[in-house]
């Protein structure tokens, strides 16, 4: 240790060349070592050149206050739901279910398996069925959105297959009977007098656990003569 800071090897060599083949005949070789070059400024130039490049990607990369925004107005989407305009903030990866439930207070939507299998978050998309747990809510804009809420009359009188499920007992723990009631009400909409076989293959997507399929596939063609 000098005075100047910890020791440094290279003050053991001398200026001259290390291989003094390649210039026999000279006798005065520049130095080998860079001017003032030690092992401590050469520390202190790899750390300041690495403080340099890290504060330009920060700057370069860092998103400006425009491009912010743009992204928090692509949250913003319009949702047409049982006839009503709804306007949610939901970013992008947002299912149905949960704009549904969460957001627009509508929990007659159940949320079960989260994976699409079991059928009890069942709505209506512009009259088709879909799951709405593995839905984007985006992918739904514009389109007419129908839950359990809205398939009841404005005033209150069930529709007929919610009257024949109940007529016909199909409600056991409730928990599938949104869904089951949405398809139902799917499937009638497009063909009012389905076989035995066509709404059984149209139910088909909604599991009961309780086992009621009997009761609410009776259900279903008792209401196909009212719907």
């Amino acid at each position: 240790m000098d005075e100047f800071g910890p020791y440094d090897p290279a003050v053991d060599y001398t200026s001259e060349p290390a291989i003094k083949e390649l210039r026999p005949g000279a006798r005065e070789a520049t130095n080998w070592k860079p001017l003032n070059m030690t092992r401590r400024n050469f520390l202190r130039g790899v750390v300041c050149s690495g403080i340099v490049i890290a504060g330009a990607g920060y700057v370069f990369s860092h998103p400006t206050k425009a491009r912010a925004d743009t992204r928090a107005v692509d949250r913003l989407v319009s949702l047409t739901v049982n006839g009503r305009k709804r306007q949610v903030d939901a970013p992008p990866n947002e299912t149905l279910a949960y704009t549904l439930r969460y957001r627009l207070g509508l929990t007659g939507t159940k949320i079960g398996c989260n994976r699409a299998e079991c059928g009890a978050c069942t709505v209506m998309a512009d009259g088709v069925s879909i799951y709405s747990c593995s839905t984007l809510t985006h992918r739904l804009r514009g389109k007419e959105i129908v839950t359990i809420e809205g398939v009841a009359a404005p005033d209150g009188t069930l529709h007929p297959v919610q009257q024949a499920f109940i007529d016909e007992i199909g409600p056991q723990c409730g928990f599938c009977t949104p869904g089951q009631v949405v398809a139902a009400v799917a499937l009638l909409n497009k063909n009012a007098n389905p076989t035995v076989d066509e709404a059984r293959l149209a139910m088909s997507g909604n599991l009961c656990r309780c086992g009621a399929y009997d009761h609410y596939l009776r259900g279903v063609m008792k209401a196909a003569g009212r719907a």
